[in-house]
C-alpha cells in the first residue's frame, strides 16, 4: 500500500566530468537524482513516506509526528506529505529553537509545522509525550519513524530498486549515504548486498547490524554488507576535507549541488572505493543523490562559501 506523492521514476543522468575527476571513465558514473522528487523541497525521504504515510492514515491519523535533526531533511518533508494528505504536522527537533533559524528549520515553517525543541531528551521521549498531549486533546497521532526508517518505510527503496533495473541493467555498484540506514537496506533487499556500498555519515552508533535487520525483515539471505565507515570524520553533519572536495568536484565538473551531511560523504567514500580499486573503470556505477540542498543553507559551510 502506498500514497503517492510524488512522479516516478527519477532520472538517471550521466556524469562524464565528475567521472574523469574521480579517476572512472566518462560513461561509468550516472547519478540517479532522488534530489528530484518535488514534494516539499524534494529527497529521498520521499520514498519512504509514501509507505508510511499510507500506514498512517489507514489508522486513522489526523496528525503526523516525526523526530530528527534540527537540519532534518526527514522531518521537512513529514510537514509536506502531512499537507498533501490534509493532516497537521509536529516536528520534534533534537537542541534549541535559539540556535537555529534558516535551511530546513524555515521550510518546516513555511510548512505550517509545529516545532517542538526537544533540548537534551531523548527525541522519543518527547514524541511519545506529545503523541499522548494529541491524544489527550481528540487527535489520533500517527508517529513515522526516525528518519522514516523501518520495515515499512525502506520499501520505498525497493521501489527505487527496481526503477535502477529497468534505467542500468549492467548497473555494477550503486553508492549511497547511509543515515538511518532505509535507503540501504531497501537497496540491498532488492539487487543484493555485492552491488550496494552504503557510505556512513555517523548518524547512527551501528548502523550495520540495523540495516541488516531491515534487509532480514525485507529479503533474507541478501549477503554481507559493504558499508565504509571511513567517512564520518569527527561526527555526524561535521564536514570533512574529502567532502569538502567532493561537494566541490560535484558542482564544478557537472553543476550538481550536493548537500554537505549525506551527500558529499558518499561521493567522498566513492572517490576512496575508486582510488583502492574497490571500484574500476569500465564499472557503470550509480551514486544515488538523496537530496538534502535545504540542509546547506541551515550549515557552517554556507557562510563561509557566501563571504569567499
Amino acid at each position: 500500500m502506498k500514497q503517492l506523492l510524488s512522479s516516478w521514476p527519477t532520472p538517471l543522468e550521466p556524469a562524464p566530468r565528475l567521472a574523469e575527476r574521480i579517476g572512472l571513465r566518462p560513461d561509468d558514473l550516472w547519478i540517479k537524482r532522488d534530489d528530484l522528487t518535488g514534494l516539499g523541497g524534494g529527497g529521498n525521504k520521499v520514498r519512504k513516506l509514501e509507505h508510511t504515510v499510507a500506514a498512517a492514515l489507514d489508522d486513522g491519523a489526523t496528525t503526523l509526528i516525526t523526530t530528527g535533526a534540527a537540519q532534518s531533511n526527514h522531518a521537512r518533508l513529514t510537514a509536506a506529505a502531512a499537507r498533501r494528505v490534509g493532516l497537521d504536522a509536529v516536528l520534534v527537533l533534537r537542541g534549541d529553537h535559539a540556535a537555529v533559524s534558516s535551511g530546513n528549520v524555515s521550510l518546516d515553517r513555511l510548512l505550517g509545522a509545529r516545532l517542538v525543541w526537544a533540548g537534551d531528551e531523548p527525541l522519543d521521549v518527547v514524541a511519545a509525550r506529545v503523541a499522548d498531549e494529541l491524544t489527550a486533546a481528540g487527535q489520533r497521532p500517527g508517529l513515522i519513524p526516525f528518519g522514516g526508517t523501518s520495515v515499512v518505510g525502506a520499501r520505498g527503496y525497493v521501489d527505487c530498486a527496481l526503477e535502477l533495473r529497468e534505467q542500468a541493467p549492467d548497473l555494477v555498484h550503486v553508492v549511497v549515504a547511509v543515515g538511518s540506514g532505509g535507503t540501504m537496506a531497501g537497496l540491498v533487499a532488492e539487487l543484493g548486498a555485492h552491488t550496494v556500498l552504503g557510505v556512513d555519515t555517523g548518524a547512527m552508533t551501528d548502523p550495520g547490524a540495523r540495516i541488516t535487520e531491515l534487509v532480514e525483515q525485507l529479503r533474507p539471505g541478501s549477503g554481507e554488507l559493504r558499508l565504509r565507515t571511513d567517512q564520518v570524520g569527527p561526527g555526524y553533519g561535521v564536514l570533512t576535507a574529502a567532502a569538502r572536495t567532493a561537494l566541490e568536484d560535484a558542482a564544478r565538473t557537472e553543476g550538481l549541488v550536493l548537500d554537505p551531511v549525506y551527500t558529499a560523504k558518499a561521493l567522498a567514500g566513492l572517490t576512496a572505493a575508486v582510488a583502492e580499486g574497490a571500484i574500476r573503470p569500465g564499472e557503470r556505477t550509480v551514486l544515488v543523490h538523496t537530496g538534502g540542498l535545504p540542509g546547506l543553507f541551515g550549515h557552517a559551510i554556507a557562510a563561509e562559501l557566501a563571504s569567499l
